[in-house]
């Protein structure tokens, strides 16, 4: 059925000139709108009100704009049907082939300092909602674009054969059937805020945890997998957003990752980014098998590797700092996986093309910032919803609980080890010293002996080092244990029922111990 009428009244405008310019040039009738009239009439386009269509002015504020018989009619009077037909010319109704709309901001408007609540609420879009689903509901008849992405393919189909295919129709309706369904989802959590008294509303700070979670993704690429070949995979991005993080980096070779990439990738990008000087962190398995920060790069890199070198061997690698030809060369000599990074020196890249499946993603910009999202976890009937891990040492609150205060040195590498704790799965014993981690111990049931397989992975002597603990030391062996490798001191939560007797122990072998008072669980 051939478009010979069509209604645009958009808020983002970007390439809607252009795509008007082209309607025009088939002799397709243009309605619109407010400034998207004015806009396309600037540019020499022929635009009919839509004010003038109804024989309606808008009211009540621009409110009432699009909201009238004439043009939902226009919109949903199915063609093939004789009723529809009779009724649409006896009450005047001419048909619409083609709505192009997107909608009010919301999103970034509710993201606003000092928002105010008739703020919020007049950015609710009540019209172009209601057009797009009345659009996608007829979509035997109608065409309805509300991503600028698709104006191409839309007007390839209009100036080849003067209408659209079927295909292309349902394919726009699901899209728009998804973007007002996450449109009202964002409307619905942020109306959680809404406080009424005294005869007007108000909003109120975000709650820590909304009432409801509206979830909206779109598929972005096909897995080859999921963990196992038997389980189907794919990467989803938020609806109606461009991707960011870990998900807009930029492959600039290999072969495409595959499920377990990206989850060891999101915990190598996660990690480094807990740094301020060069870092560089290697994952194997989801877990750090070592980790340093250094004056250079390639220092890092090093001092990373030397943690647990067999287990780097396949790992993930991730850097926070771009990748110079000096680091390359060092990390070339390993087979790796993946390697991210903010950036890759051309020489880098040189080096690096000889690995021909050797992935190499450039995260973009924000792509080391730490991941402040809700968490969730699917358990079965319900969704585990939680904050993201973003505790920091508070300088306040930790406690030398032992005879010996640490040292200066200690202290610093206590820090830089305590970063590293809150990437390693429970229970966790990271020792470490002079910016680097000597030795992990991951995901024991025991802490005694996360400690003793952080010892046997060591490749180097522990003595001197220090030890971080994400979670209490139940008992006084784990600290034993951590003595009897050479570490002087430990940093830990504290309040466990033992907590004196794991203080005389530390006490009576001479170590310094800072309690924190927060915990880093990882599950």
């Amino acid at each position: 059925m051939a478009v010979e009428r069509a209604l645009i009244s958009v808020f983002d405008k970007t390439g809607i000139v252009e795509f008007a310019k082209r309607l025009a040039a088939l002799k397709i009738e243009i309605l619109s709108t407010g400034g998207t009239a004015k806009l396309l009439r600037e540019n020499g386009i022929a635009v009919r009100d839509v004010s003038d269509f109804t024989g309606w002015p808008e009211m009540l504020g621009g409110r009432v704009k699009t909201l009238h018989p004439k043009v939902h009619g226009g919109l949903l009077f199915r063609r093939k049907s004789p009723d529809d037909q009779k009724q649409a010319a006896e009450h005047g109704i001419a048909p619409i082939d083609l709505v192009v709309v997107n909608l009010y901001p919301f999103e970034t408007t509710a993201a606003k300092a000092g928002l105010t609540a008739e703020e919020l609420i007049e950015n609710i879009d009540i019209g172009g909602p209601t057009m797009l689903r009345s659009a996608a509901k007829n979509f035997e008849s109608v065409t309805v674009v509300t991503d600028a992405a698709d104006f191409a393919r839309v007007l390839k189909e209009l100036e080849s054969t003067g209408e659209t295919t079927l295909e292309t129709r349902v394919e726009l309706a699901r899209k728009v059937f998804a973007s007002t369904s996450r449109y009202d989802g964002m409307i619905t959590m942020e109306l959680e805020r809404l406080v009424a008294a005294a005869g007007h509303v108000a909003l109120e700070a975000r709650p820590v945890l909304p009432e409801r979670v509206h979830l909206a993704l779109r598929q972005q690429q096909e897995l080859r997998y999921g963990e196992n070949p038997h389980q189907a995979a794919a990467l989803y991005v938020p609806a109606g957003r461009a991707p960011e993080g870990l998900a807009a980096a930029k492959r600039l070779q290999g072969k495409e990752l595959s499920y377990n990439n990206f989850v060891d990738l999101e915990a190598a990008r996660s990690l480094a980014a807990e740094f301020q000087n060069p870092a560089a962190v290697i994952i194997k398995h989801n877990n750090p098998c070592g980790t340093a920060e250094q004056e250079t790069l390639r220092g890092a890199y090093l001092k990373a590797l030397a943690c647990d070198p067999v287990s780097a061997f396949g790992g993930v690698l991730a850097f926070n700092r771009p990748v110079d030809a000096a680091t390359a060369e060092e990390v070339a000599k390993l087979f790796v996986e993946c390697i991210a990074a903010p950036l890759f020196a051309d020489r880098a890249k040189e080096i690096f093309a000889a690995k021909k499946n050797l992935r190499l993603l450039e995260l973009p910009a924000g792509g080391l910032e730490p991941e402040r999202g809700l968490q969730l976890k699917w358990i079965l009937g319900g969704m585990l919803v939680q904050q993201p891990d973003l505790g920091e040492l508070n300088d306040q609150e930790l406690r030398a609980v032992t005879k010996r205060a640490p040292t200066a040195e200690e202290m610093q590498t206590m820090r830089f080890a305590w970063k590293v704790s809150k990437h390693v799965k429970s229970n966790a014993i990271v020792f470490a010293k002079g910016g680097a981690t000597l030795g992990i111990g991951a995901g024991q049931m025991s802490r005694v002996d996360s400690v003793k397989i952080a010892v046997i992975k060591a490749q180097c002597s522990l003595a001197g080092s220090v030890v971080a603990s994400d979670a209490f030391f139940p008992f006084p062996d784990g600290v034993e244990e951590a003595a009897k490798a050479g570490a002087t001191a430990v940093i830990q939560p504290g309040g466990s029922m033992r907590d004196a007797e794991v203080i005389a122990a530390a006490d009576r072998l001479g170590l310094a111990m800072v309690f924190t008072g927060m915990r880093h669980f990882l599950h």
